[in-house]
């Protein structure tokens, strides 16, 4: 997703993906099952290219005439932030020659690659067609990115780069034990978002119970305006909001058990709650007509003229909706609304976590050059360059600085300050890629919301699920730590 998940008109985030994965959208739902479990681990490979001299300026020994293949994810945050990074590589390795390429069809483009064991030396692998990282790491088809932890960051070589990520960014990547097989590079703050402009339209605030949710959208109706849309036809976007939600309402222990794949655990109160209110979203009519056969660009537009108060999205939505989104709209975030006064945890509880997920191939031929341009991509500069193109924060903690926040980041960084350490993380949309989309997303959430099944029913249906994964030894299962 990561996800997610960021991504233009076929692609989904998150990031990333949707996480990018985000995050974003099946291509066709059906098929992503057959695609995301056929990392295989076959073909006969391509040579290694033998590695540099390692030297304070080439601290990962990069060979300075082997080529480099970088492929990125084209979606939401684009791809001239990640040129403006290849530019650097060649400019520190001028006899070097890279291959950079950009395509929505990561899965499509790379997997026969990967059955070859001739994949690139480094991937964006995000968006609608992104490759099950689970099965990824499971199958050993991923290099471990310690050495570019451990290697010195690019601005200050007293500094390990793992000294200069986001809280959260190195576990993330790790799926059991300490190898770290993905570097999440964006920084996604997932929530509600909306326009301040026309909540202020309303003589409203941000609700922080669910009977003031309702209330707002009351009074949006009233004035022709839909409480609610999504991406209908990518209804994994609903958990952006609503996995928070639940952990707001019942403890960060509701989703850590949802994540370890326990027994029970979408019957928890909290889930139940919680899917009851987002129901009655649909009961009320609070959901913007239409909205179950929306895609993610569609109904982020819909919202983005006024025709819905509010959406559940990540932080690139700011870019990614940028032609549509009004001068005006004032654009924010905020934490989800809660049940009442007996959740868990305080208002302002928000999911927070790495988006845009970037691997290095176990079998790739120069992975020192795929690592090298990982390490130039977290330095400041290409930080700050990434935030003000795109509108989003990256791992690099810090990078914002000298730089005029757009309302959405400003509003972002907002959410942040008061979550403080109230920041969740499910993992699903890591571990679980196939489940959290097609399964959880589609036939559990998406049916749900388009009146199809009750909440009851959609609890059943998601546990089934996830007892069904559970049990599948073809699956490599993880658990938090």
């Amino acid at each position: 997703m990561g996800s997610t998940s960021n991504n233009s008109a076929e692609g989904v985030g998150r990031r990333d993906l949707i996480k990018r994965s985000a995050a974003l959208g099946l291509v066709a739902a059906p098929g992503m099952g057959l695609l995301s479990a056929c990392a295989s681990s076959g073909g006969g490979g391509q040579k290694k290219d033998k590695a540099g001299k390692k030297t304070a300026k080439n601290p990962l020994g990069v060979n300075d005439t082997a080529k480099m293949e970088f492929v990125l994810f084209d979606g939401g945050f684009g791809k001239e932030y990640a040129e403006d990074a290849v530019k650097i590589y060649q400019k520190d390795f001028p006899k070097v020659t890279v291959k950079f390429s950009a395509t929505q069809k990561i899965q499509s483009t790379l997997q026969p690659r990967f059955n070859q064991g001739t994949p690139p030396d480094l991937i964006d692998n995000s968006g609608a067609e992104q490759m099950d990282m689970g099965v990824l790491v499971g199958k050993q088809q991923l290099a471990d990115l310690t050495p570019l932890l451990d290697a010195p960051s690019y601005d200050d070589p007293a500094k390990k780069v793992r000294d200069t990520l986001r809280p959260g960014i190195v576990e993330m990547g790790q799926f059991d034990g300490n190898p770290v097989w993905i570097l999440y590079y964006a920084y996604t703050v997932y929530g509600v978002w909306y326009s301040q402009k026309a909540l202020d339209s309303l003589d409203a605030e941000y609700p922080k119970t669910w009977d003031e949710m309702l209330a707002v959208c009351e009074k949006a109706k009233k004035k022709g305006m839909a409480g609610w849309t999504y991406a209908g036809k990518y209804p994994y976007y609903l958990p952006f909001s609503l996995y928070p939600m639940i952990g707001k309402v019942g403890g960060r222990e509701v989703l850590d058990a949802i994540d370890n794949l326990e027994p029970n655990a979408w019957k928890h109160p909290a889930v139940k709650a919680c899917f009851e209110a987002y129901y009655e979203l649909y009961q009320k009519g609070y959901i913007l007509k239409g909205t179950p056969g929306l895609d993610h660009i569609q109904s982020q537009t819909a919202w983005a003229k006024g025709e819905a108060l509010f959406i559940p999205n990540g932080s690139w939505v700011e870019n990614e909706s940028a032609n549509v989104i009004p001068k005006d709209f004032n654009l924010a975030v905020s934490a989800p609304t809660g049940i009442d006064g007996s959740d868990k945890m305080p208002f302002g509880t928000i999911w927070a976590s790495g988006g845009e997920p970037f691997i290095v191939p176990a079998k790739a031929a120069n992975p020192e050059g795929g690592m090298e341009q990982l390490r130039i991509m977290l330095s400041e500069a290409s930080s700050k360059n990434f935030t003000a193109k795109v509108k989003s924060l990256t791992a690099y903690n810090g990078g914002t600085t000298g730089i005029t926040l757009t309302p959405g980041l400003k509003s972002g960084v907002a959410a942040l300050q008061l979550a403080g350490s109230n920041v969740v993380n499910p993992r699903l949309q890591d571990w679980y890629v196939q489940l959290q989309k097609e399964k959880i997303g589609v036939a559990g959430l998406g049916e749900m919301m388009a009146g199809r099944l009750t909440p009851a029913e959609a609890v059943k249906k998601i546990q089934g699920f996830a007892d069904e994964t559970a049990k599948d030894t073809t699956v490599k299962h993880y658990k938090h730590q």
